[in-house]
């Protein structure tokens, strides 16, 4: 008489767990493939949400972004509950808001450029802040407000020698920037600068002593 196969615990024995046999398929789908929807209703909302995401992703090809978003946009608000879709769908719309968003004029006053240079010089950006600086120079050679930017963003590169004639040029054309200098940490680079103390106490006509920076650059500390 055979023996009866043990029962193993935890896992019943059905008929469809034995292996398929010659001429039979398995039907089970295969592992690298998503999961069907649960319901038939699960399964309708997939496929509209997924043929209103390619309309989407057809407009973005033909650069009609201003259709693109708005067709992905509708995906995250028609279909809330297709989640793993909608991280596709945020990937496309950054690329469309960063088309469809006017771009800001380029500033073309001193004021503008001033503004201009400001916003920079607080988002770290030293070099943009420095092209707008400079045409304010070029075009207003006394601005001290410009001369003093100009000082701050050198310093913020570590160019102290550059920082340092700014600053002269600034503190004589206006005395206030001394005082200002004195607190502002954007000029922490220059703190241990002989030059930089001695312009802090110089009187406005007295000439700054051009020496030689000994501060280390930022990338030698």
């Amino acid at each position: 008489m055979a023996k009866q196969r043990p029962h193993q615990k935890g896992k019943p024995t059905q008929p469809h767990d034995r292996p398929p046999q010659s001429g039979e398929h398995a039907t089970r789908p295969a592992a690298s493939q998503p999961a069907p929807p649960s319901s038939q209703t699960r399964r309708s909302t997939y496929v509209d949400a997924v043929a209103l995401y390619e309309r989407g992703l057809e407009a973005l090809q033909q650069h009609d972004y201003a259709a693109a978003l708005d067709k992905l946009n509708s995906v995250l608000r028609l279909y809330p509950e297709e989640k793993e879709l909608h991280e596709r769908v945020r990937l496309y719309l950054n690329v469309c808001e960063r088309h469809v968003a006017p771009s800001a004029p380029a500033p073309v006053t001193v004021q503008d450029r001033l503004y201009a240079a400001t916003l920079a010089i607080n988002g770290g950006r030293y070099d943009e802040a420095l092209m707008h600086l400079r045409l304010v120079r070029d075009e207003d050679p006394d601005n001290d407000h410009a001369l003093y930017m100009l000082a701050v963003a050198h310093a913020q590169r570590d160019e102290l020698a550059e920082a340092l004639a700014h600053l002269e040029r600034a503190f004589a054309l206006n005395s206030e920037n001394r005082a200002i200098a004195r607190q502002d940490p954007d000029l922490d680079p220059l703190r241990q600068h002989e030059t930089f103390r001695a312009a802090l106490d110089a009187p406005s006509s007295t000439p700054l002593d051009r020496r030689r920076p000994t501060v280390r650059p930022r990338s030698g500390r």
